[in-house]
């Protein structure tokens, strides 16, 4: 005969195998009133007792009926859909809808989403670090894993979901948290080397694209900012460039969209040598709003711009680097030719300084090791 507890939250017997089994109400269901009861099981009569006890106590954190209804997929596609949409922006769709199709759903859908715990999940993404990426194979024939930054990536989507869920009580527990994350890999910041710029810039003079690069260097935009820049942003008249939107490319399609951030939209000072230039390029566009049009007269695509820095680089003999490393060479530039750091920050359109000064501590160290030296210079007679 089940054995009452004491204060009448649930019941304890002994199975037939010995071990001992705590059930309780999790709730009612609506439509037909009938109790909905769960179980827990233990080696011993303790130990089921104190299992018993925190299901109760979590229990009373979940709507059993509406958690029933949902597996890990359902739900992701749920915060996707009335969630991430609303909140993240439209260029970012696709690549959180990339994460729950291929490796989300294929690996933990099917799980009841109250049965989802963070071993689980760091079984996840042990195998997306090791086996990941199904679709590209290496030359030997074996699955590539994902990078340390894709699958943190991927853990950020999952704790965003698990928060609402938990939020909506279709869980007690959030198992996202405590999950232990891959390091970052250190990616060495890449530079093109002042010695080599007019190397570079003579090259994309031949190859049509001089402004284009020009203008990148001298303000350091992100690649959609730059690509986003109309003949409305530009003031020529008092020197100023104003970052209103970016060019992305969301669900196959070349588009506008939001900034990044709220510290995006920012308003850029031209010096003169800028000015006369975007005033070339305006009588070479014509009558397009563009800064930067496409032959059709829309915008460039983001992809064929790193594509042709590529070309331009190889046919000057350089060494290769990606777009955003000449945004980092405006900013290395800058800072060790004397410009603050919190004036390079707002440039760059960063949320914050501290954040700058992570990412060039290696100029600003630099630069610091230049200042001593200044000052021995200035002190040493002293001695």
């Amino acid at each position: 005969m089940a054995k009452r507890r004491a204060n009448g939250e649930g019941n304890l017997r002994k199975r037939k195998d010995g071990r001992w089994e705590g059930r309780y109400t999790a709730g009612h269901d609506p439509e037909t009133g009938k109790a909905i009861y769960k179980n827990v099981l233990g080696r011993t009569q303790a130990e089921a007792r104190a299992k018993l006890k925190a299901a109760i106590e979590e229990a009373k954190h979940i709507d059993p009926v509406k958690s029933k209804k949902y597996t890990v997929g359902k739900w992701m596609d749920e915060w996707f859909e009335n969630y991430a949409k609303v909140k993240v922006r439209p260029s970012s769709h696709q690549t959180y809808r990339g994460y729950i199709d291929n490796h989300i759903k294929p690996n933990i859908g099917k799980l009841p989403l109250e049965k989802l715990t963070s071993l689980e999940l760091q079984k996840l993404y042990k195998k997306l670090l090791t086996r990941g990426r199904v679709d590209r194979l290496e030359s030997k024939g074996q699955p590539k894993g994902l990078s340390p930054k894709t699958v943190r990536n991927l853990h950020q989507i999952l704790a965003s979901a698990m928060k609402l869920a938990r939020e909506q009580k279709l869980i007690a527990v959030d198992p996202t948290e405590g999950c232990a994350l891959p390091k970052l890999e250190h990616r060495e910041m890449k530079t093109l080397p002042v010695e080599q710029l007019t190397s570079f810039l003579r090259e994309a003079k031949e190859s049509g694209v001089f402004e284009l690069y020009y203008v990148e260097l001298a303000t350091g935009l992100r690649r959609g900012e730059l690509l986003g820049l109309k003949w409305e942003d530009i003031d020529l008249e008092h020197g100023e460039l104003r970052v209103k939107r970016q060019v992305a490319r969301i669900n196959g399609e070349i588009t506008e969209a939001p900034l990044k951030t709220k510290n995006s939209y920012r308003t850029l000072p031209l010096s003169e040598d800028t000015i006369q230039l975007l005033k070339e390029q305006k009588k070479k566009v014509g009558s397009s709003p563009w800064v930067f049009p496409s032959p059709n007269g829309g915008p460039i695509s983001p992809d064929s711009v790193g594509n042709m820095l590529h070309r331009v680089l190889k046919r000057a003999g350089l060494s290769r680097i990606r777009f955003h490393d000449l945004r980092h060479t405006f900013a290395t530039l800058a800072l060790q030719n004397g410009v603050d750091i919190k004036t390079v920050s707002g440039m760059l359109g960063h949320y914050s300084a501290g954040f700058t000064l992570d990412t060039y501590a290696h100029v600003t160290t630099s630069a610091q090791k230049e200042a001593a030296r200044a000052m021995e210079k200035v002190l040493a007679p002293t001695l």
